[in-house]
């Protein structure tokens, strides 16, 4: 998919809103990509999760043996990328503020591991998930994102996989311009 196309699915499924956000991040932003609407429509979700498996170079494609992605974003393309790979998808969950795995997910030790996100901004969750499936015996060895909004900035120590890479500005909350201030903002993100 071009990243026309899958800006396209997201606008058709008013899942791409404009107005003043604060994103999961703490950054504010006048754009908010609501991916589980892009998802909730399975075979949207398929064509966007085999078209995501595709930008996986093979070498490492081979060495996956379970995809693992962070509640609540990640979970559904989590799931759809274990189907197009053929792998079981876990999923972690933060509910002291720090990811675990919980309902009886548990790694294998050693285990090679996709990790799968719907967006990233700076990276900070996708860090976190990363050292936590590390403190669960297993080693990341890529991620793979629908939209990597950082436009190529955000920095996950190993290598990274989107669908499509754009920098929608976002700004600390001391920098957010007038414009944008006189906006009610919307908190709309997994992260209380």
């Amino acid at each position: 998919m071009t990243e026309d196309e899958v800006l396209a699915e997201y606008r058709a499924s008013g899942a791409l809103l404009e107005g003043h956000f604060q994103l999961s991040s703490g950054r504010h932003s006048g754009f908010y990509l609501q991916s589980a609407r892009v998802l909730m429509n399975p075979e949207r979700a398929n064509r966007l999760a085999a078209a995501l498996a595709a930008r996986i170079p093979r070498e490492i494609r081979s060495q996956i043996d379970t995809v693992v992605s962070p509640a609540m974003g990640g979970v559904i393309i989590g799931h759809e990328m274990g189907r197009a790979l053929g792998k079981d998808a876990l999923f972690l969950e933060r509910p002291d503020g720090e990811f675990h795995l919980r309902r009886g997910f548990a790694l294998e030790p050693g285990a090679k591991v996709l990790m799968v996100e719907d967006v990233v901004t700076t990276g900070l969750s996708s860090r976190e998930a990363i050292a936590a499936v590390g403190r669960e015996g297993g080693e990341v060895l890529a991620e793979v994102a629908l939209i990597d909004r950082s436009g190529g900035k955000a920095e996950l120590g190993i290598p990274f996989f989107p669908l499509v890479q754009i920098n929608f500005p976002t700004y600390a909350a001391d920098e957010v311009p007038d414009d944008l201030a006189a906006v009610p903002v919307t908190k709309p993100g997994s992260r209380k």
